[in-house]
């Protein structure tokens, strides 16, 4: 393999964080194995940056720290105003890599965080072979679920959804698409708008991972007791996060009354599942905790039988990884990215054709769990074994690291065959 000079784009990326910047962060930290790395990030992450390579070195590993002029930032506090920070963070991220790219003469440019393809890179107009993503955000709410959402739910769809067509429309967006040498899309829902947008060659690879140390910390829990009925769901409480579908299906079994539901997480629609749990006669039997630390969640996930993950759409899903890890089967809707990590060794996928469909369908999926407590130590085991093999961010920068090698050698004439 090559040592390849590679210039990477990630506006979130950041030691210690899960989401966008712990994506940005553990896919640079790996790449740089095996290639020099250079880093074009936001002023906001040198901090924890710089903090951390002062006690953990990575040599080969170089950050460019970009930002847009003061007002800008203050306009921006709290993220207000974030998706138009990003759009203009990327238009001058553009005109400092160009002027690197004079000086350094990159191999390849990989635009890797935010994970929105309705946003465009500007760094694709460097002249050299561009990777976009995997980038995500076509995934959406099937129709027939909007009618259990309340007001505010619904305006957000509808604002969610203009905001994607408006991206759609705006030219570097699709120039963006046309110059990739590889669009990586994190769903089919996503990669299908990557190709109308001029993508020429587009496969479907979820951006989620997790380390070494995080598959070593979650494996502990294969040894948790899980011998009561108690089912989890994990996450902010958001209408299309779908646990509204979780406690109908909850009721729906009619387990016995020693049977549990927890929900941790909060968020706007606590008020509306808490009168929920209690219109179904359930409340006893489903505890809100609220938000959690980190530890003390996989602790709870630690005592589950199987995670419950409703989610209407979602680019990634987290959560069901962490679960897999931790041997605990997965219980979704056949959608979005959830539906990729899972497998049917994994956990159960529903179909979401419905809302009645789903509901009685998820309710059957957590009475098989609960009657067959061997399948339910067999999916923890195939779980865990899928997340070492297939979402380790130490095995997803392997294969990327090859793939830029392979792409540089080919040449942006060709397309490079992908793995």
């Amino acid at each position: 393999m090559k040592n390849l000079k590679i210039l990477i784009s990630a506006y979130a990326c950041r030691p210690g964080e899960g989401s966008e910047p712990g994506v940005g962060w553990n896919l640079v930290k790996e790449l740089v194995k095996y290639h020099r790395v250079w880093v074009i990030t936001r002023e906001d992450n040198r901090q924890a940056i710089e903090e951390e390579i002062t006690t953990n070195p990575l040599p080969g590993l170089e950050f460019i720290y970009c930002e847009l002029p003061h007002w800008v930032q203050k306009l921006n506090r709290n993220q207000r105003i974030v998706h138009l920070h990003y759009y203009f963070w990327q238009l001058k991220a553009y005109f400092v890599a160009r002027k690197l790219h004079q000086n350094l003469s990159f191999d390849l440019v990989h635009h890797v965080t935010y994970v929105r393809y309705s946003s465009p890179s500007f760094l694709s107009l460097l002249p050299i072979p561009f990777v976009w993503g995997p980038v995500g955000g076509g995934e959406s709410t099937p129709t027939a679920f909007w009618k259990d959402f309340g007001f505010r739910g619904k305006v957000y769809e509808i604002l969610r959804s203009l905001a994607r067509s408006l991206g759609e429309l705006d030219p570097f967006v699709r120039i963006t698409a046309r110059r990739s040498v590889l669009a990586r899309g994190t769903t089919e829902d996503t990669a299908k708008r990557l190709r109308k947008l001029g993508a020429t060659n587009v496969e479907v690879f979820p951006q989620l991972g997790l380390s070494e140390e995080e598959i070593t910390q979650l494996a502990k829990y294969a040894s948790y007791e899980r011998n009561s009925i108690k089912f989890i769901s994990i996450g902010r409480l958001l209408h299309w996060k779908g646990f509204h579908l979780g406690l109908h299906a909850f009721a729906r079994a009619d387990f016995p009354e020693n049977a549990e539901y927890w929900i941790v997480g909060d968020g706007p629609e606590k008020k509306r599942l808490q009168l929920l749990a209690g219109k179904l006669g359930i409340s006893r039997q489903v505890k809100f905790w609220n938000k959690l630390s980190r530890q003390d969640t996989l602790n709870k996930l630690g005592e589950c039988i199987a995670l419950i993950h409703p989610s209407l759409h979602e680019s990634g899903g987290l959560v069901c990884l962490e679960a897999m890890a931790a041997h605990c089967p997965v219980i979704c809707l056949n959608l979005g990215g959830p539906a990729i990590g899972v497998t049917e060794a994994t956990g159960l996928k529903i179909a979401a054709d419905t809302p009645e469909q789903a509901v009685s369908d998820l309710a059957k999926a957590m009475k098989k769990l609960v009657e067959d407590p061997q399948l339910r130590i067999q999916m923890g085991q195939a779980g865990q074994k899928r997340v070492e093999e297939e979402f380790a961010w130490k095995v997803k920068g392997d294969r990327l690291a090859r793939l830029y090698d392979k792409i540089v050698s080919y040449g942006r004439s060709q397309e490079p065959e992908v793995d």
